[in-house]
């Protein structure tokens, strides 16, 4: 069976390497592409050209017997020049190479006679063997700077020595990014096997950080969640049992009277079905543009209607796009919750942003103590103490307000109303 090649490497640190640098490697080649077919050609193109000539000159100077001259021109280009009857030369010379090779052609199309170029890598010396008129040999000699540009190494040196510079330079801060990502998908794995992660909070970019912030909110949804069914099946088990109790020891004893049967059974009816609505959550529901003020009265109206209901709206109310539906349960709980507890007065307000709408809904009840505040949005608690005993309930409208306010991502708080009882404010985005 022939195994799956894979070209790109597994690690998020390796690709992203490998993102960077490619596409700059590429680039650096394409530049020295361009450099090597323009610069360099150019230049070398030019000193070949110059010393082709120098040396033409020289020669015509030799030829004609002029000494004097040829000592005096050979003195101002720096050029040494020396007549030999024989030299032991490599049987092979440099015409053809890549430094040599323009200076060749250029001495082809100037001179009448074959010249042989040698060069000394070593010494970096160039020398150009031309025959004279008399069967005897011409020796120029020169640096190799003359023919062949040195910049052009330097450039390749700072072209690649820039890309090493940009690998070094990257590298630690991917490694930093590649940890960021790593911590939170050992938190996921930890989070996932119902355990804590210690220590873990967000870092790395804002992105990352706002990934991490968003799976600690998810962490915490979870435990919430996990909290709420265990809390309801002990709710279900703790208020059905009382009532139960009391029906069996009435129809056992012959006192069972069918108004109070009928009462209890009520009671029942009532647990189960917010237990049911509870445990059912939310239906799916399409958003659509919403405005809440007169959602708000109509529920004002229909919750409260032995209440007085002040209102303060703004005259052009925010319209965004929202569940309604689930709104409006949401709202209808926590106005229930203001009706129940109310002496006399509830007072609803919105205030508009141009990031949020804020829905402040008052009482002049006996409020919540702080302390209790946070119980007060747990799911199957009731505050009794605090709110009265004869209220009933089963301990549901402001967990499931809650979690229809963060469906749609707004919070919700609990505060102390200037009327004396609870403020709820409800903070939504537009």
């Amino acid at each position: 069976m022939v195994k799956d090649m894979r070209l790109m490497p597994r690690s998020f640190l390796s690709r992203t390497i490998l993102l960077i640098l490619v596409p700059l490697i590429l680039a650096l080649t394409i530049v020295a592409s361009v450099f090597f077919d323009n610069h360099w050609d150019r230049v070398h193109a030019t000193l070949a050209r110059s010393l082709a000539g120098e040396i033409s000159a020289m020669m015509k100077l030799m030829d004609a017997g002029n000494e004097d001259a040829l000592a005096t021109m050979s003195r101002d280009v720096g050029i040494n020049v020396s007549l030999h009857d024989t030299l032991k030369r490599p049987k092979h010379d440099d015409n053809h190479t890549m430094i040599a090779g323009p200076l060749s052609s250029q001495l082809r199309s100037r001179l009448d006679r074959r010249a042989s170029i040698y060069i000394d890598r070593a010494k970096r010396l160039v020398f150009i063997d031309v025959p004279t008129k008399d069967d005897k040999i011409a020796t120029f000699g020169v640096s190799m700077h003359r023919i062949y540009s040195t910049s052009t190494e330097v450039f390749l040196v700072w072209l690649f020595g820039s890309l090493l510079i940009v690998g070094i330079l990257i590298t630690p801060f991917i490694i930093a990014h590649t940890r960021s990502i790593r911590r939170i998908a050992k938190a996921a794995n930890r989070f996932g096997r119902g355990l804590d992660a210690p220590g873990f909070k967000p870092s790395g970019s804002r992105e990352i950080r706002d990934a991490a912030a968003a799976m600690i909110t998810m962490k915490e949804r979870l435990d919430r969640y996990n909290r709420t069914r265990t809390d309801m099946l002990n709710a279900v088990s703790h208020d059905l049992k009382s009532p139960l109790a009391r029906m069996r020891i009435a129809v056992e004893t012959g006192d069972a009277k069918p108004e109070d049967l009928l009462r209890d059974i009520d009671r029942m009816t009532e647990m189960v079905n917010g237990y049911l609505a509870f445990a059912r959550g939310e239906m799916p529901e399409i958003e659509q543009a919403t405005e809440l003020p007169s959602m708000l009265l109509r529920i004002a109206r229909d919750s409260a209607p032995d209440k007085e209901i002040i209102t303060d709206f703004p005259s052009q109310p925010v319209q965004f796009y929202a569940r309604p539906m689930a709104l409006a349960r949401a709202f209808a709980n926590i106005i229930e919750n203001a009706s129940r507890y109310a002496t006399g007065k509830i007072k609803i307000t919105e205030h508009d942003t141009d990031e949020n709408v804020e829905i402040i809904i008052e009482d002049d009840g006996p409020g919540i103590p702080d302390d209790k505040k946070v119980d007060a949005m747990r799911p199957f608690v009731r505050l009794d103490d605090a709110r009265g005993r004869d209220t009933g309930g089963t301990g549901l409208g402001l967990s499931i307000a809650q979690t229809a306010i963060e469906n749609h991502g707004g919070q919700i708080f609990l505060e102390n109303s200037d009327m004396g009882g609870l403020r709820v404010r409800v903070v939504l985005p537009v």
